[in-house]
């Protein structure tokens, strides 16, 4: 018997999220530890009528892989990986560690070659996405490794989870549906507009956002979600941000990172915690020192750091610009193998002003669009 509010985020990722229709090519990934929701959706992507591929991996392999294989093998890529790139219409992935920090000790400089080998990759299932091809969405099952990090029981974590997932649990679909709607209005709202300017703690940065359209994050890619987001002018951002919370990346923990921007690009970084790696991840490639994305966090219903980027992009109340690779939807021309999201909270004095209007104060819009 599986937990109803299992079943009902299976409902949402097959029939919301991606919409599996008869035909449709399915894959289907995650570990051993989230077989319960592997089975839910399994069961309704084929009653569904899709033809499903079940990748099934096992806790710690991919750590030893990253310890023990060559720099030949680190970089290699499938040829069915390229096949599913390829050929399949949706993408169901589901995030089920069973250790956050098996990578922890990994050489940063293994990760980066991971990393540049699996850009292609990236591109091609952006590509295919905005030609309408292929859907995704990337979600999490609640693991006593995700509750160890958000400082919760596994109980308690659960709850945490599944509350933000189902604010509305007798109609899941309904509820998602009629956010997307308000979070719309903001989006167009934007339109248009030019320039954004962040105020918060050690924070002035200013970024434009001319001609980079503004894109609803309303559970279709992500699960939970709730934010809106563009990819800034790549060479347009200027001034200094301090990230409020630790920036999560591969099992590191980088606390108290700064970064200062001129005409684009990161000029000086630093970090109380993990500064090397930091440094390191900036010098991946050219795009690796410029934003990819702003993006304002909306989900009400997730208030506290979980150290768990899926989650903590989303609080209600922040924001988070993301260092490196830049999304074609919101017209973005950076280019690089990173894509490393930061959280800045601005529930207490932070502000975001566009084209010269306050939209944001204390963690809240400031207006109804």
């Amino acid at each position: 018997m599986i937990e109803p509010r299992i079943e009902k985020v299976a409902q949402i990722l097959v029939d919301y999220s991606v919409q599996v229709q008869p035909g449709d090519l399915v894959s289907l990934r995650g570990s051993t530890l989230a077989a319960p929701l592997l089975e839910a959706i399994y069961r309704r992507a084929i009653a569904r009528g899709g033809f499903v591929h079940l990748g099934v991996s096992l806790p710690g392999l991919d750590e030893f892989f990253m310890r023990n294989a060559s720099l030949d093998q680190v970089r290699f890529i499938s040829p069915v990986e390229d096949l599913m790139i390829e050929k399949y219409h949706k993408f169901i992935h589901l995030m089920s560690d069973g250790n956050t920090r098996s990578m922890a000790s990994v050489d940063p400089a293994r990760t980066v070659e991971r990393s540049r080998s699996r850009e292609r990759l990236f591109r091609r299932e952006l590509e295919r996405e905005m030609a309408g091809e292929l859907k995704w969405v990337l979600s999490l099952f609640p693991t006593q490794a995700y509750a160890q990090d958000a400082d919760m029981s596994l109980e308690e974590y659960e709850d945490f989870v599944y509350g933000a997932c189902l604010p509305e649990p007798d109609d899941p679909i309904g509820y998602w549906e009629r956010f997307s709607k308000y979070q719309q209005t903001w989006v167009s709202w934007l339109a248009g507009k030019k320039k954004v300017r962040l105020v918060a703690r050690d924070t002035d940065l200013s970024l434009s956002i001319e001609g980079r359209p503004f894109v609803n994050c309303d559970g279709k890619c992500n699960f939970p979600d709730g934010e809106i987001y563009t990819s800034p002018v790549e060479n347009s951002v200027d001034g200094m941000i301090r990230y409020t919370f630790p920036a999560i990346e591969d099992g590191r923990e980088v606390e108290n990172v700064w970064l200062r921007f001129e005409e684009g690009r990161v000029v000086a970084a630093g970090a109380d915690k993990g500064e090397e790696f930091l440094l390191k991840m900036l010098d991946t490639d050219a795009g690796a020192r410029r934003l990819g994305e702003f993006a304002i966090g909306t989900n009400a219903g997730i208030q506290r750091f979980t150290r768990n980027t899926l989650f903590d992009e989303k609080i209600g109340g922040t924001c988070h610009l993301a260092l490196g690779r830049s999304y074609p939807d919101a017209k973005g021309e950076n280019e690089s193998a990173i894509h490393w999201d930061m959280v800045c909270d601005l529930r207490a004095g932070g502000e975001i002003w566009v084209d010269d209007t306050l939209i944001h104060r204390d963690g809240k819009f400031t207006f109804n669009p």
